[in-house]
């Protein structure tokens, strides 16, 4: 290892989380710029182009921010798993686009009662259930993993979560008024 990558090395463990954030967020916005396509001038698919464009910007802000929080946290491992699904089906959509359309609908209504049963075994056990408060059942769809943790945890995940999205908007708005000037 010569004394550049030990450097690096070293300095991204030093690293804060604003600054791992920011980082991984400006280079995929770099990324997303050089794939620019220019906007028509019909506004139906402008508008669709510009919803397409800012999707992609969120996804880059959440898989940003769970790779700067880490692996060590549930909800960031939470937040990667469920990119990495969504560009696993979408490749795999792409692929499989010569299908005809009966037999996508059956895939999908089937995928859709897989993962219903699978969020359901996952819940655990009713009784839990219904023991929680209806604003513990929130917390837990808001906070990414958060229906396989127990409580402790769950406030443990949620305090970090909260601290790393302020954080997250601290630096897209610093980001914002530097190329608004």
């Amino acid at each position: 290892m010569d004394k550049t990558s030990k450097g690096i090395q070293t300095l991204s463990t030093h690293c804060s989380y604003k600054t791992k954030f920011a980082f991984r967020f400006l280079r995929s916005l770099m990324k997303l710029k050089k794939q620019h396509q220019p906007i028509s001038s019909s506004s139906s698919s402008s508008m669709e182009l510009i919803h397409k464009r800012s999707q992609r910007i969120k996804m880059l802000a959440y898989s940003s921010i769970a790779h700067a929080a880490g692996p060590r946290r549930a909800w960031s491992r939470a937040i990667l798993f469920k990119l990495q699904s969504r560009a696993r089906h979408h490749y795999f959509t792409r692929k499989r686009s010569s299908l005809d359309s009966k037999t996508k609908q059956k895939k999908i209504l089937k995928n859709k009662r897989v993962m219903r049963n699978h969020n359901i075994i996952r819940a655990g056990s009713t009784s839990r259930v219904t023991r929680e408060t209806k604003q513990m059942k929130k917390l837990r769809e808001i906070v990414p993993g958060g229906k396989e943790m127990d409580i402790c945890s769950l406030f443990d995940e949620t305090a970090h979560y909260v601290k790393c999205l302020s954080m997250q908007v601290q630096v897209m708005q610093a980001i914002a008024d530097r190329f608004s000037k």
